[in-house]
Parts: structure tokens; C-alpha cells; sequence
């Protein structure tokens, strides 16, 4: 079976609904926040699974080197177009996260936007960690942003939909599988008359499991957040954000 998320089509089908021009602008607050939290203002920083580049251009325009990778052509080609409108140099590369490594390379690395657990094989998620702990200098820092499993158990709807203002429907239906470590989703995109559906599943971490998973790939100190604004991973956290250290 083919990985899903090789899959370019579902990409380029999706990119109006998960990247329409307000979550493309919020990746500047974002950056910003994360490099708060890192404790780091300069240095060579990777971001891992970068998409169209919303953190890696702002990332760039703050000083840092950035090293932008992701497996999507799609997204790199989008992530190059904003990089030459905001002027910067990036260097992009188009590798599976899995394979990606560069030990001793980066200051600071990002995974934003639950850009992890795409992968079938759980070990994959400790491979891609031990890649990245190996690919930080001494001192340097990871910060993950993810959905977790408490926030899911609290909001998550099994059916939402949306539009995108040229009338494009998206209707995403969501289940929780596998003992609670995975979800399964099904997105359709209505467009034109014509319908796609693509599915996927993404696996799912508890605080506890994600900073179990960092310690095992060899990170010697892990902070949990609520949110990229540094609130408690509490009962008001928004997304399960993780500040690891090498």
C-alpha cells in the first residue's frame, strides 16, 4: 500500500481550504512565538514538513538559515514562489522526513501545524525524532505543535465542512481508531460539479506519549505548552506543543 501523503493530487486539491490567505498570514505570529519559546534568535533552523513555506519565509526574514523539506512538490513549488515574493534565500529540499537527516547542522528546528504521525509504522515517528535530535547541534532545540489526544477527545465532530469563496466544497468526516492511537479521516472535495475523496489516517499523542517518544530519541530535556503563546498543557490547551532540547 502506497504512502497517502505521497499522493500530490490531495495536496493541490486541498490547498484552498488549508491554506487560504489568513493561515498563510499567521505563520509570521507563529514563527515568532516559537522562536520565543526555543530561546534562540539566530543560528541555521530546519523546517521539517514545511509546506508551502508559511514559517520557513518568516523564519528566513528574522535572520535564520533556514532549510526548508518536504516530500510534496506541490508545496515546495508554492513554498518557492513566496519565498522569491518576500525576497529570501531558502533552501529547499524535497525528501520524505523520514530519510532526512544532517547531523550537527541546525540551531533550532520546527514541525508546525501537526506535520508528524503520517506514518504507518509507529517506529517511523522515533525514526523522524531521532533524525532531527541528530541533526541539532549540542544546545539546540526543537519546538512540535500537534492536535492531541485530549484536546481531540474534547472537540473533535465526526462531520465538518466548509467553502472556499469560489463556491469549492470540502466535507471532512473524522474517527478515532486503533484504541485511540489513530485517526482516520475522509475528506471529499467538491469542485465544478466533480467530487475527490481522499483518505487518510494520522496517528495521535497524548502529552505523556509525545514527551515519552522525545526522551526515547534521545532529547535530554522536554517542556510541554498549550498553544505557541506558552499557556499550561492543561485543560485549556489548544494544541499540544512540545520544546525539546538536545
Amino acid at each position: 500500500m502506497s504512502d497517502w501523503f505521497a499522493d500530490d493530487t490531495l495536496w493541490s486539491e486541498i490547498y484552498p481550504f488549508e491554506f487560504p490567505g489568513p493561515v498563510l498570514d499567521a505563520g509570521v505570529a507563529q514563527v515568532e512565538k516559537a522562536i520565543g519559546l526555543s530561546g534562540l534568535q539566530s543560528g541555521d533552523a530546519l523546517d521539517l514538513g514545511c509546506g508551502p513555506g508559511r514559517h520557513a519565509v518568516p523564519l528566513a526574514r528574522r535572520g535564520f538559515r533556514v532549510t526548508a523539506v518536504d516530500l510534496s512538490p506541490f508545496h515546495l513549488a508554492r513554498a518557492r514562489e513566496r519565498a522569491a515574493a518576500a525576497r529570501v534565500s531558502i533552501e529547499f529540499v524535497e525528501s520524505d522526513m523520514r530519510a532526512f537527516l544532517r547531523p550537527d547542522a541546525f540551531d533550532l528546528a520546527l514541525s508546525i501545524f501537526t506535520s508528524f504521525g503520517y506514518f504507518e509504522d509507529g517506529q517511523d515517528d522515533l525514526r523522524v525524532l531521532q533524525n532531527v535530535q541528530r541533526s541539532l547541534r549540542p544546545g539546540g532545540v526543537l519546538v512540535m505543535d500537534l492536535a492531541s489526544k485530549e484536546r481531540l477527545a474534547r472537540v473533535l465532530h465526526p462531520t465538518v465542512s466548509q467553502r472556499t469563496a469560489d463556491g469549492a466544497l470540502l466535507v471532512q468526516r473524522h474517527e478515532v481508531v486503533e484504541d485511540w492511537s489513530r485517526v482516520r479521516n475522509e475528506w471529499t472535495v467538491v469542485r465544478n460539479g466533480r467530487a475527490r475523496t481522499f483518505e487518510f489516517l494520522l496517528r495521535i499523542y497524548s502529552g505523556q506519549e509525545l514527551t515519552t517518544l522525545l526522551g526515547a530519541a534521545g532529547f535530554a530535556a522536554v517542556t510541554l505548552y498549550g498553544g505557541l503563546d506558552g499557556r499550561p498543557y492543561g485543560l485549556e490547551a489548544e494544541r499540544l506543543v512540545a520544546v525539546a532540547a538536545r
